[in-house]
């Protein structure tokens, strides 16, 4: 079991989601109860403040080292200094996600599938998170009638037969709150398939209770995302919470983003892959992490990406080897050679599965890659992440080459 500060409640309120929910880290007095911050994650605590929020579960910062500032779980959800540095890009919005949404907080850019961002409430606000724009922003929460609607929405577009409640985290829901949800969607008739993103049986696995899997079991097909980063995320905890999940007959996969410093090595890599499967949790997508705004301290190369996938391929369980992705405002490209046309300076240019040409922002900065992608010329018909697009910065931006 995962250790338990004596002073931060007893047992079963440990063991509470709602407890967990309630007492969340974010202060630097709350955060010395677990680890000993350094002056600059002090710093960094005090450089965003008010521009980017943090919180931590209790349980999720138990498993954080107490002296080593580059501990993998910590640097998912400590700021960081290098999150006020400047950055290439760093949008708001890399995706284009705004811009896809007919009703508010519902993303609609595949023809037969949504994006429907109930809440912008998280257990933890992880510090590469995608939708920095929202996440803990009030502005973002979802009232009932804004609920209904993207459910108008969905009953009145009949090619949908996909969709995924994310956020934020649905989870965050009540378990009557969830089940109502899950009835309306349900109750139309062309949605084949519900799934649910949710990073709580990574930093809140007390949330998959088996009231929680008795609603979802009565919603069949019901099938869930989840968010494993690092081999040290999966304890016994967490564990449980998956098997009660897969023993409710809800398929459970895992998304991983590769982050630098975290799991950017075929080594971490494959011990997360491998360890998901014994708790039968199938390895879905690597990310390839996204433009946001004081988070290029965690990107990589994309070739690093790539070597980690030769790594494993052919040397682990085939279910036990995720696809490595890049999602884009034309969706998600698979980072192999069949899509990946090359290199063109700090840009890596790639054929999208609908046809187009991308270019993403990518430097080396001077690393030798582990993978040489062919030099290309930059196409003149190539999107990319716009120079004048809204930034998420916390000083002043770096301005992006070309």
């Amino acid at each position: 079991m995962t250790a338990r500060p004596q002073h931060n409640g007893s047992a079963a309120e440990w063991d509470d989601w709602r407890w967990q929910m309630r007492h969340r880290v974010d202060t630097v007095e709350a955060l010395e109860r677990y680890v000993r911050p350094t002056a600059s994650e002090r710093e960094a605590i005090e450089a965003t403040r008010g521009v980017f929020r943090w919180t931590i579960t209790p349980y999720y910062a138990s498993l954080m080292d107490p002296v080593d500032e580059r501990d993998p779980v910590r640097l998912q959800v400590v700021p960081q200094r290098a999150e006020v540095e400047p950055d290439i890009v760093g949008v708001v919005d890399p995706l284009d996600e705004g811009g896809h949404s007919p009703v508010k907080n519902l993303v609609h850019n595949y023809p037969d599938k949504v994006a429907f961002c109930v809440t912008s409430e998280c257990a933890v606000y992880c510090r590469y998170c995608l939708r920095k724009r929202m996440v803990g922003d009030a502005d973002f929460m979802m009232r009932k009638d804004e609920l209904r609607a993207g459910l108008d929405y969905l009953r009145a577009h009949p090619e949908i037969r996909d969709v995924l409640l994310t956020g934020g985290d649905p989870l965050v829901f009540s378990d009557q709150n969830l089940d109502w949800l899950l009835g309306e969607i349900r109750q139309i008739p062309h949605v084949e398939v519900v799934r649910l993103g949710s990073r709580l049986p990574v930093v809140n696995p007390m949330r998959i209770t088996d009231e929680l899997c008795a609603v979802l079991a009565r919603h069949h097909p019901v099938w869930l995302n989840t968010h494993f980063n690092h081999p040290k995320e999966l304890t016994p905890e967490a564990r449980a919470a998956c098997a009660r999940l897969a023993d409710a007959g809800v398929p459970v996969g895992n998304q991983t983003v590769l982050l630098a410093g975290v799991n950017d090595d075929a080594e971490t890599m494959r011990a997360l892959c491998e360890g998901l499967v014994t708790m039968r949790v199938r390895p879905y997508y690597l990310y390839q992490a996204q433009l946001i705004g004081g988070t290029a301290h965690l990107r990589t190369p994309i070739e690093t990406g790539m070597a980690i996938m030769r790594e494993l391929r052919g040397h682990t369980s085939g279910f036990a080897v995720p696809t490595y992705v890049l999602d884009t405002p034309d969706g998600k490209v698979p980072l192999t050679r069949d899509y990946v046309l090359g290199r063109a300076g700090d840009w890596v240019v790639m054929e999208t599965t609908r046809g187009t040409l991308w270019a993403e922002p990518n430097p080396l900065d001077g690393a030798a890659p582990p993978v040489h992608l062919p030099e290309v010329e930059m196409p003149d018909e190539a999107r990319t992440v716009p120079t004048g697009a809204p930034r998420f910065v916390y000083g002043e931006t770096a301005t992006p080459p070309g």
